[in-house]
Order: structure tokens, then sequence, then C-alpha cells
């Protein structure tokens, strides 16, 4: 079996997040998920909420916010509540879907601080656009582009966030290495993403699917690790967050596919570059 190409992955993780966001933005229903719906990590195999994207965010944290946000939001985890953002900094989301961690995030870092969100698809571009117009937030900008080439100086922002979305790009070291660009000395990158420990099968590995999913994609521990110092990153380290059952996530077939060869699981990745 072959990998999927880069542009084959950019296309079908579009695809499955257009179709989320413009569920949201039609307010078809309370959860982009469904008999027929197709979002990517929020679904599960039968249609269902998946696993990844239950329970992680604090509904009082939430609660000033667009309800479509917060609806929209398909990551495995909450990187701005242990990223330890400060008043006046510059964050960075990468993959900033319907814009929930950007505009926690422009709270925390205040009105002299600022937050970008960045993502390539144009339904996920619009929603966010119409989820800081409705909180009335000031210090935040959505830019359109992709994570593997990010529209931004060198040396620009303090902390780089991200939610259930390097997993999904299919060149990660250009990831990793924009990333270190894009932050200032003594910057660092606080994201949430899915690692496995162990190996998957190829035909997880190779299946579109799953890689829209969130899972096929995923990097060791021992890969995301090598692949942040090789792009010259500091101190970096994997604080696993959830561990996932891998049937209610992909479902019965892919489960006995992986039975015996690793875990799934959610991770708090953290990584400084140099001052």
């Amino acid at each position: 079996m072959t990998a999927p190409s880069h542009d084959d992955v950019r296309v079908a993780v579009q695809a499955k997040y257009a179709s989320a966001a413009k569920m949201v933005l039609d307010g078809q229903v309370a959860s982009c998920c469904g008999p027929a719906a197709d979002c990517g990590c929020g679904c599960g195999p039968d249609g269902e909420v998946s696993p990844i994207v239950i329970g992680n965010y604090d509904p009082d944290a939430t609660a000033s916010l667009p309800q479509d946000a917060v609806l929209a939001s398909l990551g495995c985890g909450n990187p701005t509540a242990l990223a330890q953002l400060e008043a006046g900094q510059t964050v960075l989301d990468l993959g900033s879907g319907g814009g929930i961690d950007v505009l926690l995030s422009a709270k925390r870092v205040g009105p002299t601080g600022f937050a970008y969100g960045l993502d390539m698809t144009d339904e996920m571009l619009a929603l966010a656009e119409r989820n800081k117009q409705q909180a009335g937030v000031a210090n935040v900008e959505f830019l359109k582009g992709e994570i593997e080439a990010i529209p931004l100086p060198d040396d620009t922002v303090d902390v780089i966030i991200s939610n259930c979305v390097i997993n999904l790009s299919a060149d990660k070291p250009a990831v990793f290495r924009e990333a270190f660009r894009v932050l200032k000395p003594g910057g660092y990158m606080a994201v949430s993403d899915i690692v496995v420990q162990g190996e998957l099968p190829e035909q997880i590995r190779t299946d579109m699917e799953s890689w829209a999913g969130c899972v096929a994609g995923a990097l060791r521990e021992d890969e995301y690790l090598g692949g942040l110092t090789d792009a010259g990153f500091v101190d970096a380290g994997i604080e696993v967050t959830q561990v996932y059952d891998i049937e209610g996530v992909l479902g019965a077939e892919a489960a006995e596919l992986a039975a015996g060869h690793g875990r799934i699981v959610s991770g708090f990745v953290r990584a400084t570059k140099p001052a």
C-alpha cells in the first residue's frame, strides 16, 4: 500500500472540515455529527460524537463565547488551558477552525496581546470571522493558509497552540520548521495532538478516512519529539492526557486490525525555541 500524498491528504481534510463548518453555519444541528454527517475528528464511525472531542472544555470557560465557536470545536484537548498564556503575548493557533481557541487566547492575553488563527478552509474561516464579530473581540485576526507554510514573518509570535491539527499534515517536518521560524527566540509551542504509542497497521496508516479522522497521520511519541528536536526546538515533551478506545474512534474493523499493535492517545506537547 502507498502512503497518501500531501495533496491527497489536504483535499480530504479540507472537504471534511468544510462539511463540518457548513453544518454549523447553516444551524442544522447542535452537533455536526449524525447518520449522514462527515466531520473529521468530530464524529465516530457510526455518526455519533467522537470520544476525541468530548469534554475538552470547561463550560464556564466557554460560556461567554458564541455557541457556534463551541459547536465547531473538533479538537482533542484544550491547549489554552495548558499553555500558560500571559497578558501581552502574541499567540498563533495552527488550524484554528471555528476559532474557539483563538477567542479563548485573546481573552487570556488581553488587549495588549494578540491572537492569530490560521486555517486553509474557507468555510471554517467564514465561521471563525462570524464568531469573532459575535464575540466582539478586536485583538484577533484569522489568516488563510497551510500550517506547512505559515503566512507570517520570522520571529513574530510568543506562543504557538494547536488542537488536534498537526496530525492531519502529511509533511510534519515542514510544520515544525515553520513553527520554529515564526516563534520569537524563547517562544514555545504548546499543542494538543493525537499521538501513537507503538505502531498502527499499514491498512490504517494508508486509509484516507482514518487520516481525516485524526488517527492515520498521528506520529509515534518518539517521532514527534524527534521531529521537534530536528527543527531546532529544545525541552520537548509529551504529557498524555487521554487514552482512546480504538473501536470508539475508528470502528470495530480498525480496532481488530490494531489489536496488540499500540494505543491511540491525546497528549499535550510542549517545546521551546532557544532564546
